[in-house]
């Protein structure tokens, strides 16, 4: 397994072994034990899976607010997304950037996001399915999101007139958002 740190503080990459074969492939999505060894020690309580029908759909971008904020495991286990996280954790030196991955089930990658970021993506193929770990079951009550559009964050999505929920389409700015997420050096 490789963990990479990127350069949004706490948030990694990771790309777990894959053992291919002529029948195909095997890997370990999550082994505690080893993410443990790379100092990810999360306890996951929830595991969330979509399915998106078309290309350009795109979800987010979502968090919930403290006390109910989720760290999330994500990874695409059928076709191929733009995934994105950005910083809203105010004070912090990476407030209001964002940047972008893409996880696909060719390439096994994860990406750990953790709170104090919103989290969205982008299919960019039809019918991908997204699986996600998260440590805070979901609360309606402290569900928040972002513009996906925002210009103050210029998120390079590869779409310009996404599928969106009505939810996702009626978030705020950064600017307006709400969010009780302080940076912790």
């Amino acid at each position: 397994m490789i963990v990479t740190e990127i350069l949004l503080p706490g948030v990694k990459l990771i790309e777990p072994a894959v053992f291919v074969d002529p029948r195909g492939f095997f890997s370990e999505s999550y082994n505690e034990r080893k993410f443990h060894e790379n100092g990810i020690c999360i306890r996951f309580v929830q595991d969330n899976h979509s399915l998106s029908l078309e290309a350009g759909v795109l979800r987010g971008l979502h968090y919930q607010l403290s006390p109910k904020a989720q760290t999330k495991l994500v990874r695409c286990t059928r076709g191929a997304i733009f995934d994105v996280v950005v910083d809203i954790r105010r004070g912090s030196p990476a407030y209001g950037r964002w940047q972008g991955f893409i996880l696909s089930a060719d390439n096994h990658r994860q990406l750990l996001v953790p709170k104090g970021f919103a989290h969205g993506f982008c299919t960019l193929v039809p019918n991908c399915e997204v699986q996600y770990k998260v440590d805070e079951y979901y609360s309606p009550e402290h569900e928040r999101g972002i513009a996906w559009n925002d210009p103050a964050l210029g998120i390079d999505w590869p779409v310009s007139k996404p599928v969106l929920s009505g939810k996702d389409g009626t978030y705020p700015n950064l600017a307006g958002a709400e969010s009780n997420f302080e940076y912790e050096g």
